[in-house]
């Protein structure tokens, strides 16, 4: 089996999902071969830089090297203006191989003006000619090569984010074009909502052998003709630990569950999707944990689960993973606990992701987040009495919220803003096969089979245009507001933020 991570998605870390599917495949048995030509491509493409015109183009090719050698590179961090012009100057880089094909590419994203990723017919249209591909270089070289070293059976991709989409499909095409008699399997974040969509009628036959959604490691198993003899193996970085990631240090990522085990917020897209909420059981999560803490070495553990469980949380201060670590949580009874915030922070605890979406209660109860804005509060204490960084993340617009309930979120970030570290903030988009989405007005957010999400008439007014404006031109400029975004690591956001905590 050969599994591919393609570009592009932000190149700070490896892959955690085909690196569980590689665990699992090898745990029974069977030869794997994985890379992910997400840093691979970056590389490619950053290594041979277009003829700059411009100061600043000048300027980011000349120095290239070194800005890939220092985001590598603790240093850097200790200081965040000749942090953010490294990313700058590397992003400039960058987005110069993508000028020549009219592709806006980044560090974090990839848009072609004439394809959308949201259109089956774009993405078969990028299979069909994959030598447009700003990546074609890259791959037409890479793929043959990998495929006559690993002589797999099957090819799946890992295609999470729509960032990736367009290229998946270009490599696909290049496949089919080669090796017309190999299977290619598609999974991933991204195909699973496809999937999940009730409408969903697959356009893809004839170039996509399987498409698969959720977990696809029984999948995987089942085409290869294997029964199922263990149902959980830990994860495999084995070809992924040598890559030259833009991080400073090695970042593992581990999940220990899907799906979220709350899952009542309304407008939530797990919630919409319906995925189930499957967990590794503590005690094994933290044996996963050390076991790949041991044989990797990193300098950041990432825990990938939409909200650790506090039976994890409990694990890891009882079994420290000997490593900082960071990750998603509920606000929770638990985090409200001073001392317990204490001895998170003792067990490597350097960051939690919180999704607060609204500082205001009624919103909240709207959406069923099961919070008070009381606890919040204490939380945001006990974190910060402890050390630990927050990244608070906000959501506008929802159907509950107009912009009285929006300058209520205004104030209470700025009444929070000692114990705020770092905020992300967010338009709603509303789920095109949430169960809400049957009870508004709707209209075509995007004209593209594959859109995730559907524009609805708000029933307060509070339409996109209008939240954004209030972002634009009030949220965002008040002083307290300010300050907190600023310290925001550009284009790597909360993947590099744990890195500025202090």
């Amino acid at each position: 089996m050969l599994l591919l991570h393609p570009p592009v998605a932000k190149p700070c870390e490896p892959p955690g999902g085909i690196a569980r599917l590689a665990g699992f495949l090898r745990g029974h048995g069977l030869p794997c071969t994985v890379a992910d030509l997400n840093i691979e491509g970056m590389l490619f493409l950053l290594h041979r830089p277009t003829a700059p015109t411009g100061a600043w183009s000048r300027r980011a090719c000349r120095g290239i090297i070194a800005n890939l050698a220092a985001l590598r590179s603790p240093q850097l961090y200790a200081t965040p203006d000749r942090y953010r012009r490294a990313v700058a100057d590397v992003n400039r880089v960058l987005a110069l191989a993508g000028q020549n094909r009219r592709i806006g590419l980044s560090l974090a994203n990839y848009q072609d003006p004439d394809l959308s990723p949201l259109k089956s017919a774009d993405l078969i249209q990028a299979a069909a000619h994959p030598e447009a591909s700003v990546f074609f270089p890259f791959f037409a070289t890479r793929l043959p090569q990998l495929l006559e070293e690993s002589q797999p059976a099957l090819v799946g991709f890992s295609l999470n984010y729509l960032s990736q989409a367009l290229c998946t499909f270009a490599m696909v095409g290049l496949l089919k074009q080669l090796y017309p008699g190999l299977p290619i399997v598609l999974g991933g974040g991204l195909v699973t909502s496809w999937l999940r969509n009730p409408g969903w009628r697959n356009p893809f036959a004839g170039l996509i052998d399987h498409l698969v959604a959720g977990p696809g490691e029984a999948v995987l198993l089942d085409l290869l003709d294997v029964k199922v003899a263990a149902q959980h193996q830990p994860a495999d970085y084995t070809f992924l630990r040598d890559n030259s990631y833009l991080a400073p240090g090695f970042i593992l990522p581990y999940a220990a569950s899907a799906g979220c085990y709350w899952n009542q917020c309304s407008f939530c897209p797990e919630k919409a999707e319906d995925n189930p909420y499957v967990q590794v059981p503590a005690a094994r999560a933290l044996d996963d944990i050390h076991g790949l803490v041991a044989s990797t070495r990193p300098t950041l553990l990432h825990l990938l689960d939409n909200a650790i469980s506090p039976a994890l949380m409990r694990a890891l201060v009882a079994r420290p993973p000997g490593v900082d670590w960071y990750g998603f949580a509920r606000v929770s009874p638990l985090l409200m606990d001073t001392d317990f915030c204490q001895a998170l922070r003792q067990s490597g605890c350097v960051m939690l992701k919180l999704g607060l979406e609204s500082g205001d209660q009624g919103v909240l109860d709207a959406m069923r987040k099961g919070i008070d804005l009381t606890m919040v509060s204490e939380t945001l204490a006990a974190l910060k009495q402890a050390g630990i960084a927050t990244y608070v993340y906000l959501l506008f617009g929802t159907p509950a919220e107009s912009i009285d309930e929006a300058r209520s979120t205004l104030q209470y970030v700025v009444d929070h803003k000692v114990a705020i570290t770092f905020l992300n903030l967010a338009v709603f988009n509303m789920p095109i096969c949430g169960a809400e989405a049957d009870s508004m007005a709707k209209r075509d957010f995007y004209a593209a089979d594959l859109s995730l999400y559907t524009d609805f008439e708000h029933p307060r007014g509070w339409d996109r245009q209008a939240v954004r404006r209030f972002l634009d031109q009030e949220f965002k400029r008040h002083p307290a507001v300010a300050a907190i975004l600023r310290r925001d690591p550009p284009l790597f956001t909360s993947n590099h933020a744990p890195f500025f905590r202090k």
